[in-house]
């Protein structure tokens, strides 16, 4: 095999050399400069799997290489080796379209997470070859201008290893996203780890993110790796941060900037790759001006910012989105002739769905169940009108409201259950409390009727395929 070939631009002779010693061990072989001008002359007469490029350099700067690069040789990844402390340089070069950074002076271990990462991505299948299925599957389907625009984006950014962040509206769409970025970039074959920031407690947080020792605290009876080393080698999609305490975000914002974490209780700092991709539906602008969210942390991780557009900005979409959501389901339920009636479809169209493409997905879920013959007219739908939304209950939705087929509830139980309801705990999503009041009922029903599915249904006020959905839909099957 042809070994890979490394651009070392540097006029520093030290550096240079522990680079080239560095790359050579790791089976890569290297051609050096030292000035801007000696780096295009190589570029233009040879091909490089890397290009790794010191900031300041007597012709130029390191950024200005970048660009060159990124515009006369995309297909090279090149990284930039900043000055300790950097922060701003290392950003900007981000921005440019370098591949990593890294600081001096220089972390080998660093530098080989880098160089393997970079080898990576120039072995990589183009992602304009990723065919309809795959985008199918990552869910980020449809022919809308802003749709086609962030599959563009998406693409680029799957090449970089700079923070994102993914900003919409609630049900948008955004962790797809960030499993896209994932999926089309070298890192894809490593763990792509979401975490809620708002739903772990306050004083576990630090655990959490970066693991503990055994001993270190009450409860500690053995050593716990935390969620930056489970994401090791691949990504930490931290998904609504702005739900972090400002104690955990000075925290955070050091093992982004450093790449090292120390989990509770040891002694040393231990170094981590992980790419950071980051998501909220508030507006981290106005946090960070109200004194809620800091600055750096948010300069830090707002490297990129990709918008992921409402349901309601691209409506030739819903349709296309909707019968994909009914094969799924189809799928799950072995079910093979259910069909949307066209009236149902333009019904959707029309609808401004403020939870977004969840939504859609919700609603499709509830009318499978309700309709008839698998055939969903636009009454199975349930959509909400224009005067429940105005009303006094503005929260509530379809599934609010009782399918006249189905058998009601009984007063007794309707009031055993409003009785039963917890308080959500404050760390819990909305998403996860409701799933959770939905588990406890259909568990409880189960038991009442001796795991009897029909007799449950009947209990529930539900149809029999209603509760066989949501079985296999919360894993209870």
């Amino acid at each position: 095999m042809t070994r890979p070939l490394a651009l070392i631009v540097d006029d520093e002779p030290d550096i240079r050399e522990l680079l080239e010693i560095t790359l050579i061990r790791m089976g890569i072989d290297t051609q050096n400069a030292e000035t801007v001008t000696q780096a295009k002359e190589l570029l233009s007469e040879m091909s490089f799997q890397l290009a790794l490029t010191d900031m300041n350099l007597p012709d130029g700067n390191g950024i200005d290489l970048v660009g060159y690069i990124q515009e006369h040789h995309p297909q090279t990844p090149v990284a930039m080796i900043t000055a300790y402390g950097s922060v701003e340089t290392a950003i900007n070069a981000l921005k440019a379209g370098a591949f990593d950074f890294i600081s001096k002076p220089v972390d080998l271990s660093q530098l080989r997470d880098i160089v393997s990462s970079a080898l990576k991505l120039s072995a990589a299948e183009d992602p304009d070859r990723i065919d309809s299925r795959d985008e199918a599957e990552m869910g980020l389907i449809g022919t809308a201008k802003v749709i086609q625009k962030l599959n563009k984006q998406v693409k680029k950014l799957a090449r970089s290893q700079a923070p994102v962040y993914i900003s919409g509206e609630s049900g948008s769409g955004k962790e797809l996203v960030a499993r896209k970025i994932h999926a089309l970039g070298p890192r894809s074959h490593e763990a792509f780890v979401p975490v809620n920031c708002g739903a772990i407690p306050g004083e576990l947080m630090e655990s959490e993110f970066f693991g503990h020792r055994k001993g270190s605290f009450s409860g500690a009876h053995e050593d716990k790796d935390g969620l930056f080393r489970a994401a090791h080698g691949g990504t930490l999609f931290l998904d609504e941060v702005a739900d972090l305490p400002l104690a955990m975000q000075v925290k955070l914002l050091r093992a982004i900037q450093e790449k090292t974490i120390r989990p509770v209780g040891a002694q040393n700092e231990e170094s981590v790759d992980v790419r950071i991709l980051s998501a909220t539906h508030k507006n981290l602008d106005d946090m960070v001006a109200a004194g809620l969210f800091r600055q750096d942390l948010f300069y830090r991780i707002n490297v990129i910012k990709l918008e992921v557009p409402a349901l309601r900005e691209r409506p030739e979409d819903i349709p296309v989105l909707a019968q994909r959501f009914l094969r799924q389901i189809c799928d799950e339920c072995d079910v093979e002739d259910a069909r949307i009636e066209d009236e149902a479809l333009t019904a959707l169209a029309h609808y401004d769905f403020p939870g977004n493409v969840r939504e859609l997905e919700n609603i499709i879920e509830r009318a499978f169940t309700l309709c008839e013959n698998d055939v969903i007219k636009t009454n199975d739908l349930q959509l909400r009108s224009e005067e429940k939304s105005a009303g006094p209950n503005r929260l509530q939705t379809a599934t609010d409201t009782p399918n006249q087929t189905d058998p009601p509830v009984s007063q007794e139980r309707a009031g055993s259950a409003e009785a039963s309801i917890p308080k959500r705990p404050e760390h819990q999503s909305l998403e996860d409390y409701l799933e959770s009041i939905e588990r406890a009922e259909i568990e409880a029903a189960l038991n009442e009727t001796k795991w009897n599915r029909t007799a449950a249904a009947r209990k529930l006020g539900i149809s029999f395929r209603a509760l066989r959905y949501r079985l296999k839909k919360l894993d209870m099957d």
